[in-house]
């Protein structure tokens, strides 16, 4: 939808889009350093990965490196969206309010949580007095006179920001306060890459009483995508305590949990797992990857970058432990750690093996499984993870992962469809010859135990 100007209104060129507002993110996550997983203030972020060309998937189908670099940019059809979404109005338009929401309200010298600046705390400071309204109906009717009453989930929100922007709200008509730009950005959208999290809350108040929660933008992002892809967790809990769809997904298929375990967002990942224990894990995104699946291929892709750049890089460092942490959680929640993707029906320790991220493949064998053995030979087209291993060719892992995969029961004698061994996919030399003799000693080893174990029976 597209709000036509009159020829006396004039355009607010000062109010950005949500794709001007998440790349100036991007931009400003390329110096900065990440806190910790366990750090309770809002979180600035780390530099950006390299670029399309070094963001591929080896272990995955080929399309979808192309599909993780879309994760990357916030792409809309036209930068000047917003033009014509923001006329000016004598009273109640939606530039009076975003010019008080988003200006005189928050403070030009402020800096906005996740957005550079102090981040100290989650709870901002209001120069102004609570301002009530009867005529909004609040749905946090215990908020009471508390400026800083607790909403849900132990966090704290500013009441005064709150009923003010409730209070300007009600002032528009529903075109505006609830319609939609050429992009298909609604106000709640928009709030939402900003931060704001009092107008947010607001907005999204005003567009579920018109069973508009959910509205998508061109991308098919819905507001709870945009705060994900944000890392806003706050407003992540908000939109889902307001009853936002979690289970929603953008054109490519991608949920709240695809984008959240990519991006290797711990604080919106427990935001989501903690709120909607009911949420699907095993969701597909149109590449037939689950969020599990994804979460392992950015670890393995930042694990990359970190080991090209042949420097200590804190930040890349800091993102592939919260990567990691992000598999993990997800498996406490109980994503099957068997699951294979659709198109070349790889686990997890597939794509790990692929990447040679020595780091996640110790972490998955370590995993205590009655079926180990079943898990570790499992077949994608035919090759096992220890094909996949003989595979790494100049890997400096390659002979610590194969020797993982041995002593958790991976079987040398397999063969894949071309009646390969594991032996005969690797690299000839000398370090070739070693590793084949590692692998056939450790096959031989095996069939005098299977022909024991015969015997006693």
């Amino acid at each position: 939808m597209h709000f036509e100007k009159s020829p006396k209104e004039k355009q607010c060129s000062s109010l950005p889009t949500v794709k001007e507002l998440l790349e100036q993110k991007r931009r400003r996550e390329t110096f900065s350093v990440p806190p910790s997983c366990t750090s309770p203030a809002p979180p600035t972020t780390v530099p950006q990965l390299p670029s399309a060309e070094q963001f591929t998937c080896t272990g995955a189908s080929s399309s979808y490196s192309d599909m993780a670099v879309s994760y990357e940019q916030w792409t809309h059809a036209a930068a000047e969206s917003a033009v014509g979404y923001y006329p000016s109005h004598p009273e109640s338009s939606y530039a009076a309010a975003c010019s008080l929401l988003m200006t005189s309200q928050y403070g030009t010298q402020q800096q906005l949580p996740g957005y550079g600046g102090d981040t100290t705390s989650h709870t901002y400071e209001c120069p102004m007095s609570a301002v009530t309204h009867p005529g909004i109906a609040s749905s946090w009717s215990l908020l009471g006179s508390n400026p800083t009453a607790q909403l849900g989930f132990g966090s704290s929100m500013d009441v005064a920001k709150l009923e003010q922007a409730r209070m300007l709200l009600s002032g528009m008509d529903d075109g505006r306060a609830t319609g939609q730009d050429e992009d298909g950005d609604t106000m709640l959208h928009i709030y939402t890459a900003k931060g704001l999290r009092e107008c947010a809350f607001a907005a999204a108040e005003r567009l579920r009483d018109v069973g508009r929660l959910d509205a998508k933008e061109h991308k098919g992002k819905t507001a709870l995508l945009v705060a994900v892809t944000a890392n806003q967790p706050e407003i992540v809990r908000d939109l889902l305590s307001l009853g936002t769809d979690f289970n929603a997904c953008d054109v490519k298929g991608q949920t709240a949990l695809h984008l959240a375990a990519h991006y290797g967002l711990p604080g919106v990942l427990q935001a989501i797992l903690s709120s909607r224990p009911a949420v699907n894990l095993e969701a597909c995104n149109f590449e037939g990857m689950t969020p599990l699946h994804c979460a392992a291929i950015s670890h393995s892709v930042t694990v990359k970058a970190l080991s090209s750049s042949g420097l200590t890089d804190v930040g890349l460092q800091t993102k592939a432990a919260e990567k990691l942490s992000c598999v993990q959680m997800l498996l406490t929640a109980g994503a099957f750690l068997l699951s294979q993707e659709i198109k070349s029906n790889k686990t997890v320790l597939h794509l790990a093996v692929k990447e040679g991220d020595i780091d996640l493949v110790t972490y998955l064998l370590r995993i205590p499984l009655l079926n180990i053995k079943d898990f570790v030979n499992l077949k994608a087209h035919g090759h096992t993870a220890l094909h996949m291993a003989a595979g790494l060719h100049g890997n400096p892992h390659q002979e610590e992962i194969l020797q993982l995969l041995l002593r958790r029961g991976a079987d040398p004698s397999i063969r894949n469809l071309e009646n390969d061994q594991p032996a005969h996919l690797l690299q000839s030399g000398l370090q070739g010859e070693q590793l084949k003799l590692m692998l056939k000693k450790r096959s031989a080893s095996s069939r005098r135990r299977i022909v024991s174990l015969q015997d006693q029976e």
